[in-house]
């Protein structure tokens, strides 16, 4: 059996009838014994295990291309980096290394090609980094696999109940980049671009970011990011509060839709997201522009 996305999903599973292949699209409500799977025309859909031959997990609702574009906007105004260049509909983003998100170049306009690629290699060569493309769900055509496959999941921000219950600041202290540990340079951590970043904190136990921007659809998003809980504190709900208190955050500030960007792998942040109520919206992954360049 293959590995099974968690109940709730959206799905796109094909199995085998008789001597011939199907495919069903809708939610996940079982996975045993019989997978159970509703439709949104023909009800529930109950496949035996066996007859399985692939599953692939897909967006919460049906999402539009312009839609991951505006997206894709506003949560690479949150993480700019420390230098920044439009290059024909690509925003090249430079930050000495540090963070995939702050060092990669991410198709944000209808006209950013793959065959502008020259020029954002030797941007990045310039300053000795990687030439890294971040590459949402189609927005280009590349067949390339790529690295680092990471989930976009979303959700609607309701401001009832939440409340700020951890510390919050608008640079990282020392506290913070400590149980952060992964060495990001706090110019790095509080770059943006016509926005917003606050850093939330429960002493000793955890720590994240927030920032707010704009989208060019008119859409004002959170986007949390930098979650981390201290390994003596974990499975305490600091992740939760940590995350609700910058909902709170954002939403004081006019936020109403929030973003994570999560590592597929990365099933504890994957669940954690999951039971604060955030969704698949679409996917990215990473690429080294250098194999998409002629030989």
């Amino acid at each position: 059996m293959p590995p099974w996305p968690s109940l709730g999903s959206r799905v796109s599973i094909r199995y085998r009838v008789g001597g011939a292949h199907t495919d069903v699209i809708g939610y996940l409500r079982a996975v045993a014994p019989r997978i159970e799977v509703h439709t949104k025309s023909s009800g529930p859909v109950f496949i035996s295990p066996d007859d399985v031959v692939a599953v692939r997990e897909l967006s919460h609702t049906v999402v539009r291309a312009s839609e991951i574009r505006a997206l894709e906007h506003a949560a690479a105004l949150a993480w700019p980096g420390t230098q920044h260049h439009w290059h024909r509909g690509w925003l090249l983003r430079a930050a000495g290394g540090h963070t995939s998100r702050a060092n990669s170049a991410v198709p944000l306009d209808f006209s950013a090609a793959i065959a502008d690629l020259d020029d954002i290699v030797s941007w990045y060569g310039e300053r000795g980094l990687t030439p890294w493309l971040a590459l949402p769900d189609r927005l280009v055509r590349v067949r390339a696999a790529g690295v680092k496959r990471t989930r976009v999941m979303v959700r609607d921000i309701d401001p009832a109940g939440l409340v700020v219950a951890t510390t919050l600041r608008n640079r990282p202290d020392a506290a913070w980049l400590n149980g952060y540990r992964l060495g990001v340079p706090e110019e790095v951590l509080t770059a943006v671009i016509d926005g917003e970043v606050t850093f939330a904190s429960i002493a000793g136990a955890a720590g994240g970011r927030g920032a707010i921007t704009c989208a060019p659809d008119g859409t004002t998003w959170l986007g949390i990011s930098a979650v981390h809980v201290a390994d003596a504190q974990r499975r305490a709900g600091h992740g939760r509060v940590v995350c609700e208190t910058l909902q709170a955050w954002g939403a004081d500030r006019g936020a109403r839709r929030a973003y994570v960007q999560v590592l597929d792998d990365n099933h504890a942040a994957i669940a954690l997201y999951g039971s604060l109520g955030f969704r698949l919206h679409h996917h990215l992954r990473y690429l080294d522009a250098r194999v998409l360049l002629p030989r």
